[in-house]
């Protein structure tokens, strides 16, 4: 949950460097949240309503932590726009989203990995 959290106080920064473990962990969160909210829409007759609302709620954070992944493997966050090519543009993305990050700065800013390895260190 922390994962999430921390993309979601980073609610509309395009800017900056995501890992795949911060990317990745907000899609399962997220995944997991509407489907619960699915469920509870679906007990209280609500349909599919409330995960609807959820969904445009977190809208922003997660086009945010997209770009912010696409800037770690050194792409620009227009790349995000793939996906409108049905099949294989989603096929693209998701090669860019499991693909490891640049080592070391890229013109995206600091390697989000290297300030973990050496507080882990301390």
């Amino acid at each position: 949950m922390e994962w999430y959290l921390t993309v979601m106080k980073k609610y509309a920064v395009f800017s900056g460097r995501a890992r795949r473990k911060e990317y990745w962990m907000f899609v399962l969160c997220n995944l997991g949240i509407a489907l619960v909210l699915s469920l509870l829409g679906q007990l209280i007759g609500l349909k599919e309503q409330i995960a609807n609302l959820y969904s445009l709620v977190v809208l922003l954070p997660s086009l945010a932590v997209g770009v912010r992944r696409l800037h770690d493997t050194d792409r620009c966050g227009w790349w995000l726009l793939i996906n409108l090519i049905p099949v294989v543009g989603t096929l693209v993305f998701l090669y860019f989203m499991v693909c490891e990050g640049e080592a070391g700065p890229n013109r995206f800013g600091e390697d989000p990995k290297a300030g973990l390895s050496a507080a882990a260190t301390f």
